[in-house]
């Protein structure tokens, strides 16, 4: 299995960034993707997912109504568009692929979590 997260860079502040992850070697729609970060010093958090019927979704308070989440099972990829971006949104993102044989199911912690990309670097100036 690969998942492969791009889309990262530097932006200012109330700019918007796309990402993406792209996923291989797995049954792509029986997978929660998770998107997840982790800023220098911090612990890794929580940001959002999308359940395998790229319907049920769930964000981090911090970027709900900012970030939008979307999958498309034909391409096995998922995007994470970013808007108003805030300097504290800067961090690595890390794209996650969680097995749920249901495919309303949604899951936010990093624990539940089968597989992970290699991360994409964010940045916002203020």
């Amino acid at each position: 299995v690969q998942l492969q997260a791009s889309g990262g860079g530097l932006v200012q502040a109330g700019g918007s960034l796309r990402l993406s992850c792209a996923a291989s070697g797995l049954t792509f729609r029986r997978y929660v993707i998770g998107w997840f970060r982790q800023a220098p010093g911090k612990e890794r958090e929580f940001v959002a997912a999308i359940g395998g019927n790229g319907i049920n979704k769930s964000y981090a308070d911090s970027v709900k109504g900012r970030f939008t989440m979307s999958r498309d099972n034909a391409k096995n990829t998922v995007s994470l568009q970013m808007n108003s971006l805030k300097p504290e949104d800067t961090a690595v993102y890390y794209c996650a692929a969680a097995f749920r044989a249901h495919s309303n199911v949604v899951v936010t912690t990093d624990s539940s979590y089968d597989y992970w990309g290699q991360g994409t670097q964010v940045t916002v100036s203020s």
